[in-house]
């Protein structure tokens, strides 16, 4: 039965991806063709870029934070004698480091919103749920 549950937690872990930003990667209002079909003015790319650029550090302290409780979780998964206690406080720690990077991803998002205008951001969202609907489904993420 411990291994089942092991097994179980092992899975879903892989299977809840960090959710991200809910935007395409890398820097894309640099884009040419994702600059040109919102409208993007050069001051709104410059805007971005000071968005991404205060926000990049503290994103790869998150990333690497949320890497290292994944170590620990796994470390305490793959141990011969399974303490639950242990696996449920690691648990817990990569909880709460998921949550500061979502928290994180999402602020920007917010100050990135912000740059745009309405109608940008209504063809993004449209560019964005035509990128989601031809993915893969087990690539999905699940959506608020």
């Amino acid at each position: 039965m411990t291994k089942r549950w092991a097994f179980a937690l092992l899975t879903l872990l892989i299977a809840t991806a960090t959710l991200a930003a809910d935007l395409p990667p890398g820097k894309w209002w640099r884009r040419p063709e994702i600059a040109q079909s919102l409208g993007l003015t050069a001051e709104q790319q410059d805007k971005l870029e000071n968005v991404w650029r205060g926000a990049a550090s503290d994103l790869i302290d998150s990333r690497g934070e949320v890497e290292k409780q994944n170590i620990a979780l796994r470390t305490e998964l793959d141990r011969p004698a399974l303490d639950r206690a242990a696996v449920q406080k690691a648990a817990a720690r990569l909880n709460i480091a998921r949550g500061r990077l979502f928290e994180r991803e999402l602020m920007m998002l917010v100050d990135m919103r912000g740059v745009l205008t309405d109608a940008q951001w209504s063809r993004m969202r449209a560019q964005l749920d035509r990128i989601e609907a031809n993915r893969p489904m087990q690539q999905r993420r699940r959506q608020p």
